[in-house]
């Protein structure tokens, strides 16, 4: 069963909050990092992965990411902060290959 994941990233303020899903977190979250796509996450500095959830499947991860998108910026603190109260980096220590 392919695992699928929505996940959340902001910049080194916080003032951003970017919602994304994809099947591979850690390629997904060192794209970000280097900036590998040119566009909204790129263009504001989201690479702080902040909170992230994973599925069993991408349908489900998809209708979970449009659920997300469809709150207002005020839930999606209150998510991050119920299991991320200080906004850590959750890919800090994480080993990205080049």
């Amino acid at each position: 069963m392919k695992r699928s994941f929505v996940y959340l990233l902001t910049n080194k303020n916080n003032t951003v909050i970017y919602c994304g899903v994809t099947s591979n977190l850690i390629k997904r979250v060192y794209q970000h990092k280097t900036k590998y796509y040119k566009g909204f996450t790129s263009r504001y500095n989201c690479d702080k992965l902040v909170y992230f959830e994973e599925f069993n499947s991408m349908i489900q991860a998809i209708a979970r990411e449009k659920q997300l998108k469809a709150g207002n910026r005020k839930r999606k603190e209150l998510l991050i902060q119920s299991i991320n109260p200080h906004w850590n980096d959750l890919s800090e220590g994480w080993v990205f290959v080049t």
